[in-house]
């Protein structure tokens, strides 16, 4: 694997894991739009690539809202009734759907990933939601995030490990359904993804290491993919939740829409 490629592996997942449009859809993609084939059907080698990028992007996420953390943290601990202590358990709760979900059906929702065509479907249609979802005028903020709204994300978090839906998108999408304001679903969203994340990383880890771990000729290539990663990552996290908070979800949709039709167009003209 060419460190070139690695690098843009690792921006695509940095930018498309907390911007609303697919991290997971856009690893497969941009490889197969550039006919790049660098782990040569060696799938757990690539497992292994994405789970280094994935920890490239939750470090930058932790790196953005350390502040939040700390203090969330220590609230959790020390007053958990009061409104941080309250945000801090509810984050925690949110995760528990998509940890069973992703236990019990991540070899089926695994098996469909090299479906392009699967992926470009669920583009257009998750940016269809997220557009309709974006008109409801939600103005409750972070601190009123209740626990049906907890366990309502969290159970939508679940639906993004089909590749092309997006952990964010369906999050925000179901956040501003539930009248949450456009900064409040996007912040949520990206707090109750560092836990689940965290965990899933943990648990890949153990796989890899047990296939093992980075062979030697990659490695060089891994840490560029992760570095490229967090820094895009942490500025993916800066850039959304500074433009939502004077702008709408609509060029992420127009985004997805455009991406997913380029992709079964070029899937038809194959077709002959």
């Amino acid at each position: 694997m060419s460190i070139l490629h690695a690098i843009v592996l690792g921006i695509t997942q940095g930018l498309t894991e907390y911007l609303p449009i697919s991290s997971s859809g856009h690893l497969i993609v941009v490889p197969w739009l550039f006919g790049w084939d660098d782990f040569a059907g060696n799938e757990s080698l690539q497992k292994t690539f994405d789970v280094a990028l994935h920890l490239g992007t939750l470090g930058g996420a932790v790196a953005y809202f350390r502040h939040d953390i700390v203090r969330l943290s220590r609230a959790a601990v020390r007053t958990p009734r009061s409104k941080d202590g309250r945000l801090a358990w509810l984050i925690a709760v949110s995760a528990v759907p998509a940890a069973i979900t992703g236990a019990l059906l991540a070899d089926t929702i695994e098996e469909s990933t090299d479906q392009i065509w699967l992926i470009a479907v669920m583009m257009i249609l998750g940016a269809l939601a997220l557009a309709w979802a974006d008109g409801v005028r939600g103005k409750r903020t972070i601190d009123e995030v209740g626990l049906r709204d907890a366990l309502v994300m969290g159970a939508a978090q679940s639906l993004a490990l089909q590749p092309g839906l997006s952990r964010s998108g369906v999050t925000i999408t179901v956040g501003r359904f539930s009248g949450l304001s456009r900064d409040g679903a996007a912040r949520f969203a990206f707090l109750m993804s560092l836990p689940i994340t965290f965990g899933a990383l943990v648990f890949k880890w153990f796989d890899v290491s047990s296939e093992g771990g980075i062979p030697a000729g990659f490695r060089a290539p891994f840490i560029w993919g992760i570095v490229a990663s967090g820094i895009t990552g942490y500025i993916a996290v800066w850039g959304t939740l500074k433009l939502i908070r004077t702008h709408s979800f609509l060029p992420f949709v127009v985004y997805r829409i455009i991406l997913g039709g380029l992709i079964l167009l070029i899937l038809a003209s194959t077709f002959r």
